[in-house]
């Protein structure tokens, strides 16, 4: 019987090979379940949002509204003052992107985009980028700052310059390792409960009465996962939502 590994499912496979000169691109899975979910995205809102909407919404009008509105009060609550509405787009793009690339990889045969790190790594570097650029456009020179918090002792400064610096570069990587480890830990867990049921149900006898056990504790780490996968989303962008507050108000 062969002998499938829980990794085998974060498999990148090339679809389109694309060679230019002694540069290799390729269209990959992971390429093109980031294009349906944008596409799929950019649908479901020209759905609801053509004429204006309803007055009376449907189901998915409803759902677009709840994630708009939810969004518009994480903006509201985690940014102090006006300048912080302008970002709305930026961060409501974020999320939504998010949450259905989570959701769609909960789809049995399909591809989870954010279970790989060179994804959830560029997607938090780009951002933690873009927040860096929007501190200097703020505040200029001064937004160094915040290396060196009021009330320092002198002697000490260098030391807390320096931890300070490591500690704000780290945000990015531990913006993508985050949303990345969980993604991933959540999926393979889910595999492999998967392979030990059918294993037990192909066996027959007692154990097809024993994989009932481990059948249901794999519903139930999926209906789990479906909440990881949405609060991952708001984690990631609840923190942007952090980094882009602490740039534009220095503290």
């Amino acid at each position: 019987m062969t002998c499938f590994s829980p990794l085998e499912q974060f498999t990148i496979i090339s679809l389109i090979p694309i060679r230019i000169g002694n540069l290799f691109f390729s269209f990959t899975n992971s390429s093109l379940f980031m294009l349906l979910t944008t596409s799929l995205v950019i649908f479901l809102f020209y759905l609801t949002t053509i004429k204006g909407g309803k007055i009376v919404p449907n189901r998915w009008q409803s759902i677009v509204e709840m994630i708009y509105e939810f969004v518009l009060n994480l903006v509201d609550e985690q940014i102090s003052g006006n300048r912080g509405l302008k970002f709305f787009p930026l961060i409501f793009v974020t999320f939504t992107f998010l949450l259905f690339c989570n959701l769609i990889g909960m789809i049995p045969y399909s591809f989870t985009v954010t279970s790989h790190f060179v994804i959830t790594s560029g997607l938090a570097l780009s951002l933690f980028i873009g927040v860096t650029i929007v501190g200097f456009q703020t505040h200029g020179l001064h937004f160094f700052s915040f290396l060196l918090p009021k009330g320092v002792p002198l002697a000490l400064a260098p030391l807390v310059v320096v931890l300070e610096l490591i500690s704000y570069c780290f945000r990015a990587l531990s913006l993508g390792i985050r949303l990345f480890a969980n993604m991933m830990a959540g999926h393979t867990l889910v595999k492999i409960l998967s392979g030990f049921a059918w294993t037990m149900l192909s066996m027959g006898g007692i154990m097809y009465i024993a994989h009932l056990a481990p059948l249901l504790i794999v519903f139930a780490l999926t209906g789990l996962e479906i909440g990881v996968a949405m609060l991952q989303a708001y984690v990631f962008t609840i923190l942007i939502c952090i980094y882009l507050n602490d740039s534009i108000n220095l503290h």
